[in-house]
């Protein structure tokens, strides 16, 4: 029997090749030598591997707190160790990564896109719990919509990064969580 996370690997090593709108899910299973159903048994459609590639990032995020180091830090800090850390572990496949959002954009995935609005809130918010942030009621409220903005500017600068390192995106996220602090937002 073939797990959830071989699937997924075989799947970012074939859509590494040929690109995510090539890759099907038939490929997947002939690559594993499995049947197409092994495949439909842990991802039903396509797009479940794109969220099972988040769920990694979000995974490999939370299995580092509570992190001693981080805990030290100011919330600005925090936070910026945090969305560094979720991109990092997406950073092997970081334009493949790229691909896949262009996919859940085509015109006719709007049952996708309606998904991914649910997919950025649910990452914000173990964002939030990671940096340990504690804001509450209109605050918290804030809080997160500037979050979430700031996390959304910066996956979509991530996506063009081809600095060494992504030290473009690293420079671009900290000019914004600083311009943030200003406004009192990371408290």
């Amino acid at each position: 029997m073939v797990s959830k996370q071989q699937i997924l690997d075989q799947a970012l090593t074939l859509a590494n090749q040929c690109g995510w709108e090539k890759l099907t899910l038939n490929d997947i299973a002939q690559a594993l030598t499995i049947p197409l159903a092994e495949i439909y048994r842990h991802f039903p459609q396509k797009d479940d591997l794109v969220e099972a590639w988040f769920d990694r990032a979000d995974q490999t995020l939370l299995a580092k707190v509570p992190n001693p180091e981080w805990a030290a830090l100011p919330a600005m800090e925090r936070i910026e160790q945090v969305i560094l850390c979720w991109l990092d572990a997406m950073a092997g496949y970081r334009e493949l990564t790229g691909q896949m959002l262009l996919y859940k954009l085509e015109p006719g995935h709007i049952h996708l896109q309606a998904a991914g609005v649910l997919r950025i809130s649910r990452t914000v918010q173990w964002f939030r719990e990671a940096a340990a942030l504690e804001a509450s009621h209109a605050h918290r409220i804030g809080q997160e919509i500037a979050l979430s903005t700031l996390f959304i500017a910066t996956f979509i600068h991530w996506l063009r990064d081809d600095s060494c390192d992504q030290q473009d995106t690293r420079d671009f996220l900290h000019r914004k969580l600083l311009a943030g602090s200003g406004f009192g937002l990371w408290l």
